[in-house]
């Protein structure tokens, strides 16, 4: 799960990459490879490419004006959109279509231009067309005089023929099964089951060709509309497995592909997620215990990581058991929250005095003796995140499910879900068992394809970006992918916490990124870059 770098974004984020409301990044897979999709989109290419046997072109992008953006924000003047109509099923080209927004930042100088980046930002589920506007700033000019950057809403998301399943609670971390303060997992099975069967009645059968594998497909029709003959690619988070099965549909049409905050597209989705969810939660915790135990005196969370630690475990086991009303609003503080909120707010570097801020804040409501401070950390992290105009607001749940769901099964029996929740739980306390417990998807509709399988075939041209610390897509997940890939990709990994490799302080990590970019070769062997300066602060 992750949050955005954009600063336009609804959600955690203020100033680029500063985290401030729940927005979710990542989970993963691959598998055994279904082509015969991929044989009926070719033949439909080749029909759509020549009548008569002669050439015509394909049909162009119209740019214009971009949707209106969430109230309260804005939109790079200089970004440029509009609309592309593909299939709703591949398997069926030719009939029903739907429409993918994209979006242009014509960054490229004349007789500098190598091409087109495309970018996506993760979730899965989360909106692209504002990125090329957030990564411009972060781009050299050698960079950004080679490609236009180019963003697009995959499809069911957000300006892309949106799709709603109606949920009672809007919020993709309403979908995350946190056990109850005693271990039992009733009430999420039922819930799970109550969530199937709402989006089976209220989004019916067109869902199941909202996929990772068909987002793909869209993205090959976004570079025929461009006429270009190859691709490059920078994704982050679940962008990283989209990206990897884009390059394993069309290899010959990829061109320079970054990978970052990478997710092991051997484990489509259930195994990602109770594999590496409570580790990667592990891995990041002691980073804020740290800032939190250097401000004891103000805090009162404990002198050393391992006292701040029990001091968070004990503080979310109570608020399990007896959530605590927040002062102007109409909600409680309670343990799902709280964990959630730290999820959040450990994707940067630049958020930890905040979390250690709410932590506290979270301490003084549960003993209902909250200072003013408190009360302004807590109106932070509470305030209504406004959603984009005509997009349904529970858009990024539904397709959270979609995807997560439609891309691979998951298992269906119940007492494996308790069983393995039960260890997970032991294993994991920051996590509470919540990453093994039982989802959605295990009263999903069978998918409609096999997912596609990610192996070490085609140019050698992937760079991979990965923190060692990465709470959303832990280490083992770049390792994962990187294995998949062979030596057809270099892994760049960093010695930081957090969700993003590049741009955070790293220069070894940066010119590694920005060289591959302008010259288009890799690094000759893997690299690990220790060389981290931490950024300061920045307000909101």
């Amino acid at each position: 799960m992750k949050t955005t770098r954009s600063s336009e974004r609804s959600g955690f984020p203020g100033g680029r990459r500063f985290a401030a409301a729940l927005v979710v990044s990542t989970l993963a897979g691959a598998g055994p490879t279904a082509c015969t999709a991929d044989v009926q989109d070719a033949a439909q290419t080749a029909a759509e490419t020549t009548v008569a046997g002669k050439a015509v072109d394909q049909a162009a992008i119209t740019w214009g004006k971009c949707p209106q953006p969430s109230e309260g924000t804005s939109r790079n003047p200089r970004l440029t959109c509009g609309t592309l109509k593909v299939p709703l099923n591949y398997r069926k080209p030719g009939g029903a279509k739907i429409e993918v927004a994209v979006s242009r930042l014509s960054t490229a100088e004349p007789g500098k231009r190598h091409g087109v980046l495309l970018l996506n930002p993760g979730g899965p589920a989360l909106g692209g067309l504002d990125m090329p506007a957030t990564m411009a700033p972060t781009l050299p000019k050698s960079v950004l005089d080679r490609y236009d950057l180019i963003g697009f809403d995959p499809r069911g998301v957000e300006h892309s023929t949106p799709q709603s399943c109606r949920l009672k609670d809007p919020t993709v971390t309403g979908l995350f099964p946190y056990p109850a303060a005693d271990g039992s997992i009733t009430k999420n099975v039922a819930r799970a089951k109550a969530d199937a069967e709402q989006c089976a009645r209220a989004a019916g059968e067109n869902l199941q060709y909202y996929t990772t594998a068909d987002t793909a497909r869209d993205m090959d029709r976004i570079r025929r509309a461009l006429g270009e003959k190859k691709i490059s690619y920078w994704g982050q988070s679940y962008g990283t497995y989209l990206g990897a099965v884009y390059r394993s549909l069309f290899p010959d049409r990829t061109d320079r592909m970054i990978l970052e905050g990478n997710v092991n597209p051997t484990k489509v989705w259930a195994d990602e997620v109770a594999d590496t969810w409570g580790k990667g939660m592990a891995d990041r915790f002691p980073d804020a215990a740290r800032v939190a135990a250097a401000q004891h005196a103000a805090l009162g969370l404990g002198h050393t990581v391992e006292q701040v630690t029990r001091t968070y475990l004990a503080l979310a086991d109570r608020l399990d058991r007896k959530p605590a009303p927040v002062p102007g609003t109409s909600t409680a503080l309670d343990g799902p929250t709280l964990r959630n909120v730290t999820y959040a707010l450990l994707l940067h570097n630049e958020t930890l005095p905040v979390l250690t801020q709410f932590w506290k804040a979270a301490a003084d409501l549960a003993d209902s003796r909250t200072t003013d401070a408190d009360n302004t950390v807590l109106k932070q992290v509470f305030a209504d995140t406004p959603s984009s105009p005509g997009v349904p607001t529970d858009n990024q749940a539904t397709m959270f499910l979609a995807l997560v769901c439609g891309d691979a099964p998951w298992p269906h029996n119940v007492d494996g879900y308790a069983a393995r929740t039960a260890a997970d739980r032991k294993a994991w306390p920051l996590t509470a068992g919540m990453p093994a417990d039982i989802w959605a998807c295990a009263f999903w509709k069978k998918p409609v394809e096999a997912p596609v399988a990610v192996t070490g075939t085609g140019p050698r041209n992937t760079l991979i970006l990965q923190n060692r610390r990465d709470n959303a897509t832990p280490w083992e997940g770049a390792v994962g992918l990187h294995r998949a890939l062979g030596d057809r990709s270099v892994l760049v990994g960093v010695d930081n916490g957090g969700h993003y490799a590049y741009d955070e302080g790293s220069a070894c990590a940066d010119k590694a990124t920005v060289g591959f970019l302008t010259t288009g070769h890799l690094p000759p062997k893997d690299v690990y870059c220790t060389d981290v300066k931490q950024k300061q602060s920045r307000a909101r």
